[in-house]
């Protein structure tokens, strides 16, 4: 192997390199049986990521317009809460959180069915810290979903 090739094999990271050496990763959701595209799949990371934007924004108009009328900290903070309440209600009954119904996506127990009640809090919590939601696995599941037993799917 010469330099351009460990140097490009650095660049495209460890994924790229254990590819090339002939190790086959499969899809996204392969381990847990699901289907690589169509209803049913792992749900992208940019639906996902809109989704949050959106219930982020709810909560935020909710806290400013119905609880403390000013735009800050103190805001944000009820914001915060809402969100929590908003994941651990709607994830818990419905499977999906009004960002998640727009974006087509649903959150599913990895043995299949609905979330339990008591996961769904766990997820929302660990949501709510932000740092579980931003360590992946190669399924493309949060640390927030692994702990709770939880994937997201497009419905």
């Amino acid at each position: 192997m010469d330099n351009r090739q460990a140097l490009g094999s650095w660049l495209s990271g460890p994924r790229a390199a254990a590819e090339q050496a002939g190790v086959d990763f499969g899809y996204r959701g392969q381990q847990l049986g699901l289907p690589e595209e169509g209803p049913g799949s792992i749900a992208r990371p940019g639906a996902r990521l809109g989704a949050l934007a959106v219930d982020w924004g709810l909560c935020s108009v909710i806290a400013y317009g119905l609880i403390t009328q000013s735009y800050g900290q103190t805001s944000q903070n009820w914001a915060l809460l809402i969100l929590f309440v908003m994941l651990a209600l709607t994830v818990g009954t419905v499977g999906a959180t009004p960002g998640k119904l727009l974006f087509r996506l649903r959150v599913v127990s990895v043995a299949g069915g609905r979330l339990s009640l008591p996961r769904a809090v766990l997820r929302a919590a660990l949501t709510c810290l932000a740092m579980p939601a931003l360590i992946w696995d190669r399924d493309g599941r949060g640390l927030h979903d692994r702990l709770s037993g939880a994937v997201q799917i497009r419905a």
